[in-house]
């Protein structure tokens, strides 16, 4: 606190920062989803609120809605709220690197010269008078590094600086400066200028002292109003910090604007601070700044000097870095990790690629072992989310060596059910899948059925075609060809995408089923079900779009499908294949449906 008459350097506490978790959840996801290797800078707002606390300075605070959003996001984000006493907005600007030698290697000198630039033209033009809020601007440079869920990130706050400097004489608190019915006229007029929703985040101001003692508190634009009334007039500011000897960093700019409008060599400031929600003139701070060469500063064009890089915690010249890979909740974690490499495709080798299509397809995959396990694998790493596995096998043995989503412990006790156990583990991959199992054998031409099982089976091919008509895509990658048999005819009635892997001993096929044999304008619904000439009628060797039709698996066949199992050696009955086939056909396959989704006639 300086001494009655005593003259010092006027110096200012410097400005600090902090930063919400959803302001780098917010930079991720435009980082991801927008921008991509796009670094143009991007407009942001930081917020803050008068001082109000006697041992803690407030900080400018970037939070989520510090960045605008975008069209699609509008109705979900919440405005930057206008009225807000604990958010004064303060308008910034994002530079965002791609890479860390990028954002070292930044010019810091001359993206602080240009931030400051903004701030000269806004003092030399009157913009200030008009919104105050711009004389402390700010600057962000950052590197997200979405790998890791690490930032680092330096900001300035640019204050352009008086050469010589300023003085202060007779800094002292409030109560001590005013008189006490000053005061009291003060604080109720602090409190109302606070309290009104047009004037709360408007974060200078004057105070205008009447020969009464009757005091008001005035937009900057109104200074020469008041001086022709003859009142005492106090330039006063939001100050952040909470330090009894030093004002906050805003006054700087503050003052080169009050030198360059109105010339004045000796201003009496006002620091404005507060205690629970109410003007402190206790906490608060009076002053006389004295300004040497205000003449001639008034007609000065050149822009000043400016500084205003931030320290780091260590008090040193250098930039921040923050990791949120441990606070993250694990499965957000794992959605945003799975989902980079797809994102990052869109930045330069697949900008149509579509994830909401792909992570809201439902597929229906009949069979869990070797090609099942791996389509699952393969459908989660290209972002669909909705998988449904049907299966009537227990895990063997035999199988967690070529059956990737089973373990030994899958095999104990007689073995857990393939569809079951094979959910569990896709749950345990990636804890965001909306995976389902379903226990049911498949019903199969040339299988005899028992009469008492006659209903059971009904029931199975009833439950079967629920699924299909259920899913938007089916996956046939069962054992044997009768077994793909009833699914085909199904798929092929409703039209579904379906595709069909099947494994040889150094072979493999994967081929995409035409659409049905019905034309689109015939509804079986509306016909008998035993009207064969109507049915035979309707079909049609042309698909909707008049091009020619596509088979199926079993368009090649000249005889219906048999029992291949029964009367068979152990070779015969197991699917004996190279290993390295079946994530070769699983792959293709996958990838087969990803290119049908993307293209224009499916």
């Amino acid at each position: 606190m300086v001494g009655q008459g005593e003259e010092s350097i006027l110096q200012f506490a410097p400005f600090q920062s902090a930063v919400d978790e959803g302001f780098w959840h917010r930079l991720s996801s435009l980082k991801l989803n927008k921008l991509g290797i796009d670094e143009s800078p991007i407009p942001i707002t930081g917020f803050y609120a008068p001082c109000s606390h006697h041992q803690v300075s407030n900080h400018l605070t970037l939070l989520a809605e510090s960045i605008p959003p975008e069209a699609s996001e509008q109705p979900f984000m919440p405005a930057i709220s206008c009225g807000n006493r604990n958010r004064c907005p303060i308008p910034g600007i994002l530079y965002n690197t791609n890479t860390l030698e990028g954002f070292q290697a930044l010019d810091k000198q001359s993206l602080l010269k240009a931030e400051a630039e903004k701030i000269w033209e806004d003092i030399c033009s009157g913009k200030v008078e008009k919104n105050c809020n711009v004389l402390s601007r700010f600057l962000v440079i950052s590197f997200a590094d979405l790998k890791k869920w690490s930032f680092h990130y330096w900001f300035a706050f640019p204050a352009l600086t008086l050469d010589p400097p300023a003085t202060v004489v007779n800094l002292k608190p409030a109560t001590q400066w005013f008189s006490a019915e000053e005061a009291e006229s003060v604080t109720a007029a602090c409190n109302e200028w606070r309290n009104m929703c047009s004037t709360t985040d408007v974060p200078f101001f004057l105070v205008s002292i009447s020969s009464n003692s009757a005091a008001t508190v005035r937009h900057l634009a109104e200074f020469e109003a008041c001086q022709l009334d003859g009142h005492k007039v106090l330039i006063g500011f939001y100050d952040p910090c909470h330090l009894p000897s030093n004002p906050g960093w805003p006054l700087r700019n503050l003052l080169w604007f009050i030198c360059r409008r109105w010339s004045l060599q000796k201003v009496q400031f006002f620091c404005y601070r507060e205690s629970r929600g109410f003007a402190d003139l206790e906490l608060s701070l009076v002053g006389d700044a004295l300004i040497p060469n205000s003449q001639e500063l008034k007609n000065h064009d050149k822009m000043p000097s400016a500084v205003g890089w931030e320290l780091n915690s260590r008090g040193r010249k250098a930039s921040r870095c923050i990791s949120l890979a441990k606070t993250m909740d694990p499965t957000r974690l794992a959605i945003e990790a799975a989902d980079l490499n797809l994102k990052l495709m869109r930045w330069r080798q697949l900008p149509s690629l579509n994830l909401n299509l792909l992570s809201t397809t439902r597929c229906l995959l009949l069979g869990a072992g070797t090609l099942g396990c791996q389509v699952a694998r393969m459908l989660m790493a290209w972002g669909v989310r909705k998988i449904t596995l049907l299966d009537s096998g227990r895990v063997s043995m035999s199988n967690p060596l070529r059956q990737s989503l089973y373990t030994l412990d899958d095999c104990l006790n007689g073995g857990e059910f393939k569809a079951v156990a094979a959910v569990k583990s896709l749950s345990r991959i990636f804890p965001a899948v909306e995976a389902q199992s379903v226990v049911m054998a498949i019903p199969m031409p040339g299988h005899p059925v028992p009469s008492q099982e006659e209903n059971s089976v009904l029931e199975d091919c009833r439950h079967l075609q629920d699924l299909i008509n259920s899913h938007d895509a089916v996956f046939l990658l069962t054992d044997t060809r009768e077994s793909r048999w009833l699914p085909t005819l199904f798929c092929a009635n409703t039209n579904k995408v379906t595709i069909t892997s099947a494994l040889g001993f150094d072979s493999f096929l994967v081929m995409r089923h035409g659409a049905g044999p019905l034309s689109s304008s015939y509804d079986i619904k509306t016909e008998a079900v035993n009207d064969l000439s109507t049915e035979i009628g309707a079909v049609s060797l042309t698909d909707n779009s008049r091009g020619q039709r596509l088979g199926c698996y079993f368009c090649n066949d000249v005889v219906a499908p048999v029992d291949s199992t029964t009367n068979r050696t152990l070779d015969q009955q197991c699917t004996v294949t190279r290993p390295g086939l079946a994530p070769i056909a699983s792959s293709l396959a996958v990838e087969l449906l990803v290119g049908i989704l993307h293209h224009p006639f499916g």
